[in-house]
């Protein structure tokens, strides 16, 4: 079965612990979850809500962390007693095209979540050292580096950097409760329902879509399954607890500093005349006018925090549907690189044609996007974990099951009544031609809801067997017998390393002296580059000679040895040797470098793994 999130699989142990070392050691990947209900996003709708209708909307704060909390947990379920994250078994339950329509929808969500954390890092720069939008926007490129260098120092290295970030957001806002002192009265008075319609509707399914967001259910199904559990049914009820634990506390966390940032709007904002404070630039100008340098300055600092946590999320829920979804499974730094172009790309025509002061509305609508998307995340989620043939003893009970729904009807009716107010506008106001509106916009929408009739209806109407686990790189087929392998023609890539021998030596090990072996080196100058064969500079010369010396030496020893010079690209110009002699094994020695290295001086083994269609042995540096 396919991993999710392989490389960190199973990394944390929690068996032979107790008492609170066992707790510890479950405490995490709901930290990474909470991050998603804090970031950028989230200030927008929050500063909107707490400036334009007071402490009246706390109410829809706390419901949706209720609701984020039930899902949350139902998300940890699913990922601890079927070791499938939710996009995996999605995948096992609904067809091939099914299964990409909801990739694409999950990716938009995954995109409008980070175009929330580029405008959050851009302005939380911008405030902060006064660095143009612009530019803020472009340097936000560079955290795929962090990201790379995190998952490279494991699991518990990458939560105690997340869970650092929230902690400084979190004093941040204590901080910033003391000096704003809000009234207690009118906050308690906020915990009170009221009827939502006009924009407090808008802004409060932006909070829904800030606080559950869609993303966070794959990535928390898939982040349990990093610890390591006994299998048996009492350590895995033991997994439930302790995880549900670790999200009653996070989440409440979030919870904190949401209701924070509003109540902090409410009491320095609406309260003094200033409704229409929805720009995070416009609340850090106004909490130096009224608090003086020290309110800003920890807002701009805990909106750069929010911000960066937040990114590392997205990269690894991004990676989680494209493999669970579609069974696509690329380099992690390529695949944060193509979410944070698509998200790039909105916020720099936002800022080139608009300007830095539309960032705000494009922060609240990228939160209404994720909030549409959400009942394609939740309902499948409900319809996994209420399969008592595939939960067996964990299947949720009834009161679980109704709560369930309630919160997937709450969700989904208050996007329809958002979706059809939106349409009515559009019609009356003129600001879409009808050309668009009916040719394009109107059967989007449709095919939509029949994709959410169909992902809601067809669990309940057709019970389907599992689907094998097609993943990624295969599925194993049995093995019968096993016959000898010989290889008549091996290259050996050399590079005038210490490890150029082992590499030898390893390949004689294959052949040995029934085969040929031709000895390969690619000379990497930008004269080799441009010119070729036609090269006879004073490298050139060198490693010819070099080479020919290592071929005079192995046919001295009795191996039929000969030499070929590779030109330009290293990958390119060995696969194109292998390929013209019908060679039929490569040996490769291996540099050793770490992540930063590899990135810098590229990955010739892996590249010429991809070019080649023969078996490639690499060897380590210093194997036996």
């Amino acid at each position: 079965m396919s991993e999710s999130l392989g490389n960190v699989h199973n990394s944390v142990s929690t068996e032979q612990k107790t008492g609170w070392k066992k707790f510890l050691a479950f405490i995490g990947p709901a930290y990474l979850i909470s991050v998603g209900y804090m970031d950028p996003g989230n200030w927008a709708t929050d500063l909107a809500a707490g400036s334009q209708f007071g402490y009246k909307l706390i109410w829809v704060l706390l419901l949706s962390n209720l609701i984020a909390l039930l899902l949350q947990s139902l998300s940890a379920r699913l990922g601890i007693v079927r070791g499938l994250d939710l996009a995996q078994a999605s995948k096992h339950a609904y067809s091939r095209f099914v299964n990409f329509c909801l990739f694409i929808l999950a990716q938009i969500a995954i995109v409008a979540c980070d175009l929330a954390e580029i405008i959050g890092m851009a302005i939380g720069l911008n405030l902060l050292f006064h660095l143009p939008l612009l530019w803020g926007v472009s340097i936000t490129l560079l955290d795929t580096l962090l990201i790379l260098f995190l998952m490279n120092k494991g699991m518990r290295k990458l939560e105690g950097f997340i869970v650092s970030l929230v902690f400084i957001v979190g004093v941040s806002f204590l901080t910033e409760m003391f000096i704003a002192k809000p009234s207690v009265v009118e906050i308690g008075k906020g915990f009170i329902p009221d009827i939502l319609s006009g924009n407090a509707l808008y802004i409060a399914i932006g909070i829904i879509g800030a606080t559950v967001m869609p993303h966070n259910l794959y990535l928390h199904s898939s982040l349990v399954q990093t610890r390591k559990i006994d299998r048996s049914e009492e350590g895995i009820r033991s997994a439930i607890k302790f995880n549900l634990f670790d999200t009653t506390i996070a989440l409440n966390l979030a919870f904190f500093v949401n209701a924070a940032i509003l109540i902090l709007a409410a009491s320095a904002f609406f309260t003094r005349g200033f409704h229409q404070v929805a720009e995070i630039q416009d609340a850090y100008k106004l909490l130096t006018k009224i608090f003086g340098s020290m309110a800003p300055t920890l807002f701009a600092i805990a909106l750069i925090a929010a911000g960066q946590s937040s990114t590392i999320t997205g990269t690894l829920a991004g990676q989680i549907v494209m493999e669970g979804h579609i069974n696509l499974r690329i380099a992690p730094w390529l695949r944060r690189l193509i979410t944070r172009l698509l998200a790039i790309v909105p916020a720099i025509f936002t800022i080139i044609y608009s300007g830095g002061e539309a960032l705000g509305h494009l922060l609240i609508l990228s939160q209404v996007v994720l909030s549409l998307q959400l009942g394609f995340a939740v309902i499948p989620l409900i319809h996994f974990v209420s399969d008592k043939v595939r939960m067996g003893a964990f299947v949720i009970n009834a009161k679980v099951k109704v709560l369930a729904w309630t919160c997937a009807v709450i969700i989904v009716g208050l996007n329809v009544k958002l979706v059809i107010q939106q349409l009515a506008d559009w019609e009356k106001g003129g600001a879409i031609s009808e050309l668009v509106l009916y040719g394009l916009i109107i059967p989007v929408i449709v095919g939509i809801t029949l994709l959410l009739v169909y992902v809601t209806l067809k669990p309940l109407l057709f019970k389907t067997p599992d689907k094998p686990n097609n993943v990624p790189h295969g599925i194993a087929r049995a093995i019968n017998h096993i016959d000898k392998i010989s290889y008549h023609h091996i290259a050996i890539a050399i590079d005038f390393s210490h490890n150029d021998w082992e590499s030898v030596s390893n390949a004689v090990m294959q052949g040995g002296k029934d085969a040929k072996y031709t000895l390969i080196h690619v000379v990497e100058t930008a004269a080799a580059t441009y010119h070729g064969a036609n090269t006879m500079d004073m490298e050139t010369q060198s490693d010819v000679s070099n080479l020919q010396t290592y071929v005079d030496e192995l046919c001295n020893l009795g191996y039929d040895a000969h030499a070929r010079i590779g030109y330009g690209g290293t990958a390119t110009a060995i696969a194109e040797i292998v390929k013209s002699e019908k060679i039929d094994f490569v040996v490769m020695g291996s540099h050793g470098h770490n992540f930063l290295k590899d990135l810098i001086f590229g990955t010739t083994v892996n590249a010429v793994r991809h070019k080649v269609r023969v078996p490639v042995l690499i060897v380590k540096p210093g194997a036996k």
